[in-house]
């Protein structure tokens, strides 16, 4: 076996954030406070959202933002198969039905053609999921859900930095949700942020609040929160001040962290175009990606080897990639629920088998750039010259 030159991932952390982390540990105040809420009012300025509420996780986000806007038994939510199950969990979690729709070849989110044929009387929300970091067709979803009264939920947590038409993602939905997971575009180890319409993201608050409504004011160690009301049941699901202080130092490397990305792809771009067998990731007229993920699609036939044969090959060339993602109805609980999805979603089943990630994120130096680029055409070449060993 070769260990891997090149990780599928690396942090990009440096003493900002230690340097966080430590005032935040001396001040007296580790909860959710006020560096909490400075996080949260320059994620919404940044995306042009209207308010913010941070939250413990990127799946909590998406529960507690499912919960604001009023999803339960009984009612029905249209996301994407094709998506971390995260996305489903936290729907299926509500006591909705998560109604799984196929999705375009070419960008693999959601088709909103077929959004609306699955719209029912009990369908309540769209959950679109930005996948790879592409926006997806936000026009076309808005437009499906103004004809039918429904709510629009973005799972963007590939997605900060991502724009469709010249608009952010996070500014266009009733509410988006962020992840700050250690491998997303900005990390707080583990993090989300929820933002949209106030009067939602006030119902948020309260809701990853343990129910109560307490936050008109950030406490401080010097005036700790009095007694608060709760209001309906809720979970602790709020981020905490020490997460809070990453998640600043992060965002102002934001930035340089997208430019990275940006560059880092069209490097991939341009050396691994015409390879035989493989397709490189399509990004719209007019959408801006933020390049959570570089993603291929294996043309077996025409390579020689099944997608799991080349990313085992590219592991063993010094690549680390990844299969991503395994379709959410895949999942044991979602296929005994729901037995005859597959057939339905021909894309998602087509092209799930196709899908890997290659290595992507700001801390890949330039010699690791030149080891991807360089040993994705010699492995492409091993596959397709069935007696040659493992590439040098």
């Amino acid at each position: 076996m070769v260990t891997a030159a090149v990780p599928f991932y690396r942090p990009s952390v440096g003493s900002a954030e230690v340097d966080g982390v430590a005032e935040t540990l001396r001040s007296g105040w580790l909860a959710n406070g006020e560096r909490t809420a400075l996080f949260e009012q320059r994620m919404a300025d940044l995306v042009g959202g209207s308010a913010a509420v941070a939250t413990a996780s990127g799946t909590a986000g998406l529960f507690v933002a499912l919960q604001a806007l009023g999803v339960g038994p009984g009612d029905e939510v249209i996301t994407t198969p094709v998506t971390c199950i995260a996305s489903v969990n936290a729907l299926a979690m509500t006591g909705a039905s998560p109604v799984l729709v196929d999705v375009r070849a070419d960008t693999l989110t959601l088709d909103p053609e077929l959004v609306e044929a699955a719209v029912t009387d009990r369908t309540v929300a769209i959950m679109p999921v930005h996948y790879a970091g592409v926006a997806e067709d936000i026009d076309a979803i808005a437009a499906v859900a103004r004809r039918h009264g429904l709510a629009v939920l973005d799972d963007a947590a590939h997605a900060l930095g991502a724009s469709s038409r010249g608009r952010p993602v996070g500014s266009t939905a009733d509410l988006t949700v962020f992840s700050f997971s250690a491998t997303k575009i900005i990390t707080t180890g583990e993090g989300g942020m929820i933002v949209g319409r106030p009067d939602l993201v006030a119902r948020a608050r309260i809701l990853a609040n343990l129910g109560a409504d307490r936050h008109a004011t950030p406490p401080t160690a010097a005036a700790p929160s009095s007694w608060a009301n709760v209001v309906v049941p809720g979970l602790k699901l709020a981020m905490c001040d020490v997460a809070a202080s990453i998640g600043l130092a992060q965002l102002d490397r934001l930035p340089s962290f997208l430019a990275r990305r940006r560059a880092i792809a069209a490097r991939y771009g341009e050396r691994l175009a015409g390879l035989p067998g493989l397709q490189l990731p399509v990004v719209p007229d007019g959408t801006t990606a933020s390049w959570h993920l570089y993603t291929l699609r294996v043309t077996p036939d025409e390579l020689g080897v099944d997608r799991d044969e080349f990313v085992w090959r590219l592991c063993q060339a010094g690549v680390t990639a990844a299969k991503q993602f395994k379709p959410a109805h895949h999942e044991p609980y979602l296929r005994e629920r729901f037995p005859d999805l597959a057939a339905r979603l021909p894309v998602t089943e087509r092209e799930s088998r196709r899908n890997l990630s290659l290595p992507m994120y700001p801390a890949l130096t330039e010699g690791d750039v030149e080891t991807v680029v360089s040993t994705v055409p010699r492995v492409v070449e091993w596959c397709r010259t069935p007696c040659q060993g493992v590439p040098g």
